[in-house]
C-alpha cells in the first residue's frame, strides 16, 4: 500500500512540474504575444493550468508527500517559447504552446497506471478532461493563425 501510494506521489508531482512549467510557458508568452485576439485564449489556457497546479499540490499533499514547488526540466521548455514568440512572432509561439499541451495530453493519458484508484480518478474526471480542453484551444488557435 505504501508503494503504491509513494508511485502515486511521484506521478502526481511529475504531472504537477508539468503544469508549472505550463503556467511559466503561458506567462512568457502572454508578455511577447501581440494579437489581442490570442490574448484571451492564453488567459483562459494559463487560468486552468493554473487551477490544475493547485488541484495536484492539494492532491499531493493528501497523500502525505511534499507538493513540488518548481517546474525542474519542465521550466526548459518554458523558455524554449519565450524565445521563438520574441524571435519567430505569434504563430510560432502558438505552435510551441500547441506542442506543449500535446505532451501534457499525452502525460494525463499514458502515466495512469502509476496512480492508486484516488489520484486516478482525479486524473481521469478532473485533470485530463481540462487538458484536452486547453489541447483543442491551442490547437484550435493554431489552425486559426495558419490561414
Amino acid at each position: 500500500m505504501a508503494d503504491t501510494r509513494e508511485k502515486s506521489i511521484d506521478q502526481l508531482n511529475s504531472f504537477l512540474r508539468g503544469e508549472l512549467s505550463a503556467v511559466e510557458t503561458y506567462r512568457q508568452a502572454l508578455e511577447k504575444v501581440k494579437d489581442a485576439s490570442i490574448l484571451n485564449v492564453l488567459r483562459e489556457c494559463q487560468d486552468s493550468h493554473s487551477e490544475r497546479v493547485r488541484t495536484l499540490t492539494e492532491q499531493v499533499a493528501t497523500f502525505g508527500g511534499k507538493p513540488d514547488s518548481e517546474s525542474g526540466a519542465w521550466g526548459t521548455f518554458a523558455k524554449l517559447v519565450e524565445g521563438a514568440a520574441t524571435a519567430f512572432g505569434d504563430k510560432t509561439a502558438v505552435a510551441a504552446l500547441e506542442e506543449g499541451e500535446d505532451k501534457g495530453l499525452k502525460d494525463y493519458r499514458g502515466d495512469l497506471a502509476d496512480l492508486d484508484p484516488n489520484a486516478k480518478q482525479l486524473v481521469q474526471q478532473r485533470m485530463l478532461p481540462a487538458q484536452e480542453r486547453t489541447h483543442q484551444a491551442m490547437s484550435q488557435l493554431k489552425k486559426r493563425l495558419a490561414v
